[in-house]
């Protein structure tokens, strides 16, 4: 059995890496109008399930595929199709008593949990969302199956579905929240949504097998006995890759209202204010998917094997890919951060909290490098060092909250959420030092990239001035408007001083559409 060629590798990364990121652009959009429907007590509400529903999906869709399938390509070069009751039905049973210990141990502990969250009207909601755990072995092993037949299509496909049928019955159960006003419900909602979507993926990943051949045999084969075991623990190594923003959302689940119900705050008005922090997650998800978009392509083209073959051209690749991630998420979050009242009022109705919403908006910069710098070193084969260090993270971020909220309130949740994401990126990059210098990081074009962000905010800042003496801005629509054409201008300024100023290479430049014109404005020499 021939192996698979390197173009048909990296055009399956690019499939699914294009599939996520539409799926994660859904995902992050649709809770503007929640918010919207639902309010800040909603939108809290909601936020308290999402880190437990999110970190199923994680498993789901990274963790467990990305074991199962190094073993389907593995046996594809070794000894054919792989057994099913000697891999596929060990693997079924294995997975699926790790996920009912989840729901079981989660069903009970509910009120628990919801009484550390300081609110046990959220018990129902907590005890639903466990129960997404069920559908994680079907789908994990159809998506695993398919990828390490380096068949990412269907996975590519099942992503998407997962999400609009997830969307969908969100937003009609926010629809129906809105009129009852049992803000409660949407938690439980949301977790139904998480259902429908997996019980979709799994249906259109069912009708692919079918059509499927070669991807199984009824002979038994030999395996070693403790391949299930190497799948569960690789599986959750490779979640917690992914699940550095959910793990400090779910430690201000449990510490947030707290806290603040501790300094002083009323319960109820402690919930709003959640809320409205929480306004910050879906854009920093979408600033980090945008800017660290690059990350999940890279991963095929970094591996130990290229490293041992080719070193210089391969430290070329991860400092051209830390480069880029570094501009796009700097200049999403000066964006931001310039324009946060207003994005504030467009999206979620007022301008509350604009303050430590627009500290918050930093997160994007440290999660962005965290996520490109994790992807280089799980290619490189370091996937324990990156889990210890999110696990690391997360108790940066649960000490911190505990230490600065008393003092600094919600300005203090997103200090602590920087810091956290900031010392998982200087740990990623301490790691990586073995195969990247820690000098090479210090050349990196600082000087451009200043010159780059101070050049957008001021013409931000002389744009703004003069929109708001020329036109009315009054209304949603006019406002968004105004942003869309700011952020446009703003992202052409941000690229032009990069460029001119020596941000890019020639060979990066050529990379690029219109890369003649754009030649011509590097500086001479």
């Amino acid at each position: 059995m021939t192996r698979t060629s390197t173009p048909s590798i990296l055009k399956g990364a690019f499939i699914l890496s294009m599939a996520g990121l539409i799926s994660k652009v859904i995902s992050a959009g649709y809770r503007v109008p929640l918010q919207n429907l639902t309010g800040d007590l909603g939108f809290y509400v909601y936020q308290q399930v999402y880190p437990i529903l999110g970190m199923a999906l994680v498993l789901a869709l990274y963790g467990f595929p990305g074991a199962i399938s190094k073993f389907i390509s593995d046996r594809d070069h070794t000894g054919g199709p792989a057994s099913l009751p000697s891999f596929y039905l060990p693997v079924f049973l294995l997975l699926t008593a790790f996920s009912l210990f989840i729901v079981a141990a989660g069903w009970m502990q509910a009120p628990r949990l919801a009484r550390w969250m300081d609110d046990p009207h959220l018990t129902q909601a907590v005890r639903t969302s466990f129960c997404v755990f069920l559908f994680i072995p079907v789908i994990s092993i159809l998506r695993g199956v398919f990828q390490g037949k380096n068949d990412m299509t269907p996975t590519a496909v099942s992503q998407i579905v997962e999400q609009v049928f997830r969307v969908a019955v969100i937003i009609t159960t926010a629809l129906a929240v809105s009129r009852s006003r049992d803000l409660y419900h949407i938690g439980t909602g949301a977790a139904y949504g998480s259902m429908a979507g997996a019980a979709a993926a799994s249906l259109v990943l069912f009708l692919w097998m079918i059509k499927k051949r070669g991807v199984w045999t009824f002979q038994r084969s030999p395996v070693q006995a403790s391949f299930s075991r190497h799948i569960l623990l690789y599986g959750v190594l490779i979640s917690f890759n992914y699940m550095l923003l959910l793990s400090l959302q779910l430690v201000d689940a449990f510490t947030l209202v707290p806290q603040l119900i501790q300094n002083g705050y009323h319960p109820e008005e402690a919930k709003v204010v959640k809320g409205i922090y929480d306004r910050g997650q879906p854009l920093i998800q979408l600033g980090t998917i945008l800017a660290s978009s690059l990350a999940l392509a890279l991963i095929p083209s970094v591996t130990r094997r290229r490293m041992e073959e080719n070193p210089e051209l391969v430290r070329s690749s991860i400092a051209s890919a830390g480069k880029i991630t570094l501009y796009l998420a700097t200049g999403a979050a000066a964006g931001l951060i310039f324009l946060f009242p207003d994005v504030n009022e467009v999206f979620f109705q007022d301008a509350a909290g604009s303050g430590y919403l627009r500290v918050l908006m930093l997160v994007i910069i440290a999660s962005s490098l965290s996520i490109t710098t994790a992807s280089v070193l799980q290619g490189l084969g370091r996937i324990r060092h990156t889990a210890v260090l999110v696990m690391a993270g997360i108790g940066v971020k649960g000490a911190a909250n505990f230490l600065w909220i008393p003092s600094a309130g919600i300005y203090g949740a997103s200090l602590a959420s920087l810091t956290a994401v900031t010392f998982v990126l200087f740990g990623n990059i301490v790691i990586l030092r073995k195969d990247l210098s820690l000098w090479r990081w210090r050349y990196l074009p600082w000087g451009p990239l200043a010159l780059a962000v101070a050049g957008m905010s001021a013409g931000l800042y002389i744009s703004r001035g003069a929109a708001k003496a020329l036109f009315a801005l009054d209304g949603r629509l006019p406002l968004l408007l105004y942003i869309l054409a700011l952020s446009v201008g703003g992202a052409v300024v941000f690229v032009l001083i990069l460029i001119r100023t020596g941000g890019f290479t020639r060979k990066e430049i050529e990379a690029l559409p219109s890369s003649n014109r754009l030649i011509q404005l590097l500086p001479k020499g």
